[in-house]
């Protein structure tokens, strides 16, 4: 079996022999553009993607393909219409970030509330040189005990968010989208908004949550509460959250996704670099670890492909 990786960036300095080890020939790119992908797959059995999208007319001029692995768990750059039609098997990764997300959402929410990146800032600035007692305290420093953490979005990343919670002594709410029936020990989402003293996001971007934290929605969040969000950057109105920032109705934010990846064109919450804002670069999943689990993963679906059968298939 032949096998093409599209885009390796990501997963470039992990030990790939047991995934290699797998095939009799294996084709490494870092990156793929989608005009190279036709030219590049020809010939391969199996394809290996994490971004790069592989459409219906490049299966179809692909007549060798049998499987395609994604090393995510998004599946919306695989045409999956075509590919059952053309009976090409499409495997996913799945949990394999639960910790390292879990982790860096409490790295934000700890580091918004100690004001962390301030104090180090101000610091290395030689601000504590000129103090005039021993601490310094231009930034408010604030509890979790007491407060309430809501989520958005109950699945393993939200409930991983949730078991920690307790250890800081906050509540933990959970939300149910707009629209949505409230089940048994949840909220609406109006409530979630007022209640919630630091809200954490969890959920998929699709056309129900696109934008919807808007001005309105933000409007209705409680007054000095803060927003975490490690889903997607389409969920956030990015322009709206800026004015919440600069108003002060949130008190800070944090996300680790913006609406394009990478902002090659700029993006107005990377332009303004508000003090109360903490962005980081859709790193959250990627520790060694979680990234390990991703070639454990994706080797144990080359290999039950092998024996005819199908690991995570998203079919």
């Amino acid at each position: 079996m032949k096998a093409v990786i599209l885009d390796l960036e990501s997963l470039d300095d992990l030990d790939l022999s047991a995934l290699e080890n797998e095939f009799s020939a294996v084709d490494v790119h870092m990156a793929s553009t989608a005009d190279q992908v036709e030219q590049r797959i020809a010939g391969a059995d199996v394809v290996i993607t994490n971004k790069v999208p592989v459409t219906g007319a490049v299966m179809a001029a692909s007549p060798a393909l049998k499987l395609i692995c994604v090393v995510a768990t998004g599946t919306n750059n695989i045409d999956l219409v075509a590919a059952r039609e053309q009976g090409i098997a499409v495997s996913n990764c799945v949990a394999y970030g639960v910790d390292s997300v879990v982790q860096h959402v409490w790295s934000m929410i700890l580091a918004l509330h100690t004001n962390l990146i301030n104090y180090d800032q101000a610091v290395k600035a030689g601000d504590w040189n000129q103090a005039s007692q021993f601490c310094m305290l231009p930034f408010p420093i604030r509890e979790l005990a007491g407060r309430t953490l809501g989520i958005l979005g109950y699945g393993n990343l939200g409930q991983g968010v949730a078991a920690v919670a307790a250890a800081f002594g906050m509540k933990v709410v959970l939300g149910e989208q707009p629209g949505a029936e409230v089940r048994e020990g949840r909220v609406s989402f109006t409530d979630l908004l007022a209640q919630s003293d630091v809200l954490s996001l969890h959920c998929p971007l699709t056309e129900t949550t696109a934008d919807l934290f808007d001005q309105q929605a933000l409007a209705q969040m409680k007054p000095g509460s803060m927003l975490i969000n490690c889903a997607r950057g389409g969920i956030v109105n990015e322009s709206a959250l800026l004015e919440a920032l600069a108003s002060g109705q949130l008190a800070g934010a944090a996300t680790d996704v913006l609406t394009q990846e990478p902002p090659r064109d700029g993006n107005p919450l990377i332009s303004a670099r508000p003090d109360n804002l903490i962005i980081t670069p859709h790193s959250a999943w990627a520790t060694r670890e979680a990234r390990e689990r991703i070639v454990a993963q994706t080797v144990e679906t080359v290999q039950a492909f092998k024996r005819g059968e199908t690991l995570r298939s998203v079919l």
